[in-house]
């Protein structure tokens, strides 16, 4: 459950619902998620990720709409070799950005109330889930412990902000490459870097060639958190030669206090992003500046409260000022 006030009148400028910027004040039903796991062999196993949404529209239309959307936000089967090789068919979050795959749907998983928009759930600057194969696995390497992700699958779907669940909208695979390091001598830190290849074919608009390279560098033991990730996507219309490049980072630095037994973590984040003109893909985003600042504070091991105050600087339009709350739990 959450609940924003914000300055903001009229639209959002391009922000995703889930960040919870809108022109009402009040509260709002958070996703409610279920997690299902099943070993169908010593090897094999199933998962699957379902998550119920509420609805602004319920209740309205012939016939009338349905209280909350129900998805499949991740279900995959795989065959587990040994550490070194996992291999999967499914729907993902995609491995190329690590907010994405270590903070999945449920408030409760992640520091703050929401996602960095550069990986908001409803937006498109990141392909947030995908359908395919994928290889990974873990090895060693000397204390260095490195991670690695190789897929193959469908790209991003007509509407860019979704995958091709229903199969690709052209004859072109998307693919990807990630790697990533836990040095047994920093334990903690994580750095990685990925790459991510595609051809878009949105319902409207021009098609167009896509490459994303994003990198992250992870800090992750108590009480310190410090997250910082960038990403460039490059787009290049497959009719023509115009090129664009548009760029999101964010960082966040949080710390455990050590007091009320170590439940208190006050945390900060700046977030960034620009989206040139000549980016017509990308012509819905905002671009714009961003700094939260807030606290978490864990009421027990399973349930948490957060509350926080941002600031969004947006080129050409009002500047936005935002109370949030939110309790989120586990069960």
């Amino acid at each position: 459950m959450s609940f924003a006030a914000t300055n903001l009148k009229g639209a959002n400028g391009g922000f995703g619902a889930a960040t919870l910027l809108g022109g009402h004040t009040g509260f709002q039903e958070g996703q409610f998620i279920l997690h299902m796991s099943s070993a169908l062999s010593p090897k094999v196993s199933v998962f699957s990720e379902l998550s119920l949404t509420a609805r602004t529209d319920a209740g309205t239309g012939t016939p009338p709409a349905t209280g909350f959307n129900t998805e499949v936000e991740r279900i995959s089967i795989r065959y587990a070799v040994d550490d070194r090789l996992k291999l999967s068919f499914g729907r993902y979050h995609t491995p190329i950005n690590y907010w994405n795959t270590a903070f999945h749907h449920g408030g409760w998983l992640q520091t703050t109330i929401s996602r960095p928009e550069m990986i908001q759930f409803g937006t498109s600057f990141l392909p947030v889930h995908f359908v395919g194969a994928l290889a990974q696995g873990t090895f060693p390497a000397r204390g260095m412990n490195l991670d690695y992700n190789f897929g193959i699958g469908n790209g991003r779907g007509s509407v860019i902000s979704r995958a091709g669940d229903a199969g690709d909208v052209n004859n072109n695979r998307a693919w990807l490459a990630a790697f990533s390091v836990k040095p047994d001598k920093l334990y903690g830190l994580q750095v990685g870097g990925s790459v991510y290849r595609d051809e878009v074919s949105p319902a409207t608009g021009l098609a167009m060639r896509e490459w994303i390279q994003s990198g992250h560098i992870v800090w992750q033991r108590d009480p310190l958190e410090i997250i910082a990730e960038m990403s460039n996507v490059r787009h290049t219309a497959i009719l023509g030669s115009a090129t664009s490049n548009s760029q999101a980072f964010y960082i966040q630095p949080a710390y455990r206090l050590p007091v009320y037994e170590g439940r208190v973590k006050p945390y900060y984040r700046f977030e960034y992003m620009h989206i040139p003109q000549a980016d017509t893909l990308f012509r819905l985003l905002p671009s714009y500046n961003s700094s939260t600042v807030g606290t978490r504070y864990d009421i027990s091991s399973f349930a948490a409260f957060k509350l926080e105050y941002r600031y969004y600087n947006r080129r050409s339009l009002p500047r936005i000022n935002g109370l949030f709350v939110q309790t989120s739990f586990t069960f």
